[in-house]
């Protein structure tokens, strides 16, 4: 038996020493080992429990000490990680410079003056590619499941060549409701075993078209750049001859980096996570090695949502709320009823959020939950012609019937309000520099839907499967790594955590970022002092401000002492973790400019005109509200909008044929 009881303390007893077990002195709770015991008494840590008896004074001598322990512990890793070292004789030793740690504490923008971004917006779809459930669910598809999902891909492409032929040509629509017409193609291309759906006239002037203007909008690609003094339109291009590639995308980019300066520019982001523009920022970043390449953060929400409203079931809970908001949006007679009752509230805004879309409409018909059943119950309803359709009583049941569509939609939308609200945030609905909170914020958006879920592995689970996805393969990137390090209200958090990807995010952003060596070395030096808040950073003010000024604010106000460390600090962390979508420029103006037919004057007034247009655009944005994240990444909705149906029916009567 081992000896109990051997040593005492003023905060401990040793209880086991074989086992290394100690009791607190203050709530009696045994612990395994001293370190441990610190975070017990300190009140941090999450695997392990705090005490609640422990005096206050205690308790910050110990959080102090555990701090101490833990930082001194990552500056060793950090140090091991392959940064250079500057032998103690050599003419780099900074102790042996004058005025090392000498400040002029130049003013802000000075600072900040070369932490510029380039922008683009390259609105290309993402290949729906890759499993959003886990690999051995995914091993576990039949094959005949793999097999139809290959014939409505080949099907719909078969759809949109005929469609192309139709809007070339100048055909009218109903054409494509012949039966000869009908009977041609299937003898085209049903010949194979395989059945092919032959387009009719709404879908030419409905999805198949919206599709093509979709392509045709996507070879387009905007180029901002942001800068302290704010956000500037420099050009656009259309890139219909070049897409895909990338060594003739490369002079492009190049051509934008070398006219804003290669020594001001701190990274691109990318709209799109096209695979082609990835190798794209592949060979930019091995060409200009300090330059960053990351995709918008926002995009990549947007994806998020996009893959969980493609799984099962949530993919018919919106199919389910697109059948409501079709339905009442086609016929005129039931979206006046529709107003009446929901006060004119509308469920579908005149506005489109592409990928939030669905999630936001979803939410509005849930909102409007208790007036829509009213409505579907009312004499008013029932005596109209419409209900008895089968569109109508499939959407009355939807409704007012014993159909769990309700009970689905709740599910849902406590996995899709945290990330919608989460878009808002680092789309700038706080107005800070989103890029050392993205690492937290998304650590919060999966705590938070876990949450919703009451800890329900199986409920939970698929959101995080498909985050993970995202995060890993578009999202993640070194300077984000570096930019949560060196954010003070997350690194001096008691929950800060220190894993390998934040150190080599770290050190692979100096290594990249500052070409001087010595400057490499003093940066190295001065990260002890800020991770054990030396100096100026563990006076009062600075402690006391770390969570109420912006990162970069901080590091101007308190990094002083470390003009190396400050510098590469301020740079990164004035960058924003979203591209330029969010400015809201219109394309239409981009789409005249790459049109053909103009003498030199008419193309030089078009190309002034999108310039001040944009430009103007961008020093006057649209403000955000601060609660309302509707109002994100908005465009004009198209009335032929799938998701609003179409025309509007004069629905006096008639019978919905369709």
């Amino acid at each position: 038996m081992a000896p109990r009881a051997v040593v005492t303390d003023i905060h401990y007893t040793v209880v086991d020493i074989k086992k290394q077990r100690v009791r607190c002195n203050y709530c009696g709770k045994e612990i395994a080992g001293r370190p441990r015991l610190k975070e017990h008494l300190g009140g941090i840590g999450k695997d392990v429990l705090h005490c609640l008896k422990v005096p206050e004074d205690v308790k910050v001598q110990m959080k102090k000490d555990v701090m101490e322990r833990r930082n001194t512990k990552f500056l060793k890793s950090l140090k091991s990680r392959g940064l250079p070292k500057t032998k103690s004789g050599s003419n780099d030793d900074p102790h042996k410079q004058k005025g090392n740690h000498v400040s002029s504490q130049p003013s802000l923008s000075r600072k900040r003056n070369q932490c510029t971004i380039i922008e683009f917006g390259l609105k290309k779809k993402d290949e729906m590619a890759g499993s959003l459930i886990n690999p051995e669910q995914s091993n576990a598809l039949s094959t005949r499941k793999i097999e139809k999902e290959a014939e409505d891909n080949s099907s719909k492409q078969i759809q949109r060549c005929i469609g192309r032929f139709f809007f070339e040509k100048g055909i009218d629509f109903s054409a494509a409701n012949s039966p000869t017409f009908q009977k041609m193609i299937r003898a085209f291309v049903g010949r194979g075993s395989a059945v092919y759906k032959v387009p009719n006239c709404n879908d030419l002037k409905g999805w198949i078209l919206q599709e093509e203007l979709r392509a045709m909008q996507e070879n387009f690609i905007h180029f901002v750049v942001d800068s302290p003094r704010g956000p500037i339109f420099m050009k656009s291009a259309d890139v219909s001859d070049i897409i895909g590639d990338v060594v003739a995308m490369v002079p492009l980019f190049s051509g934008v980096i070398e006219e804003v300066g290669v020594q001001n520019v701190v990274q691109i982001i990318s709209y799109t996570t096209l695979g082609s523009l990835s190798a794209v920022g592949k060979r930019l970043t091995e060409k200009y090695r300090a330059i960053s390449w990351t995709v918008c953060a926002a995009q990549c929400m947007g994806l998020i949502l996009e893959k969980i409203g493609m799984l099962d079931p949530w993919r018919g809970v919106l199919d389910k709320a697109k059948d409501i908001t079709k339905f009442i949006y086609t016929h005129e007679t039931v979206l006046k009823l529709m107003k009446k009752h929901t006060s004119g509230v509308e469920l579908v805004s005149s506005r489109r959020i592409r990928s939030l879309t669905p999630f936001l409409i979803l939410e509005r018909i849930e909102s409007q939950k208790n007036n829509l059943k009213i409505m579907f119950s009312s004499l008013e309803w029932k005596s109209s012609a419409l209900a008895s359709t089968a569109d109508g009583t499939h959407v009355t049941d939807l409704v007012t019937g014993v159909s769990s569509f309700w009970t689905e939609a709740r599910m849902l939308l406590k996995g899709s309000r945290p990330l919608i609200r989460a878009l808002h945030l680092i789309s700038g609905g706080d107005s800070k520099s989103q890029l050392g909170y993205i690492y937290e914020t998304m650590d919060q958006v999966k705590e938070a839907i876990k949450e919703n879920y009451k800890d329900q592995k199986i409920k939970y689970q698929p959101f995080w499967t498909v985050i993970d996805g995202v995060w890993n393969n578009h999202l993640r990137s070194p300077i984000h790594s570096a930019a949560f390090f060196l954010n003070p209200s997350l690194f001096y958090s008691k929950d800060f955590n220190e894993d390998d990807e934040i150190k080599d995010g770290l050190t692979d952003c100096i290594e990249r970022m500052v070409e001087d060596k010595r400057a490499r070395y003093l940066i190295l030096l001065q990260l002890d002092e800020y991770i054990v808040a030396r100096g100026s950073f563990g006076n009062g003010d600075a402690i006391g401000q770390r969570t109420t000024l912006s990162p970069e604010k901080w590091w101007y106000l308190y990094g002083g002492e470390c003009p190396e460390l400050q510098k590469f600090a301020i740079r990164i962390l004035s960058q924003t973790c979203t591209g330029a979508l969010r400015y809201g420029l219109r394309r239409s103006l981009s789409e005249q400019l790459h049109m053909n037919g103009r003498n030199c004057t008419e193309q030089k007034q078009l190309t002034d005109l999108t310039f001040v247009h944009h430009n103007l655009r961008l020093q006057n944005p649209v403000s955000i509200s601060s609660t309302d994240y509707r109002g994100i990444f908005l465009e004009e909705m198209d009335p032929m909008d799938e998701r609003v149906g179409g025309d509007v029916k004069e629905s006096t009567g008639e019978h919905d044929g369709t």
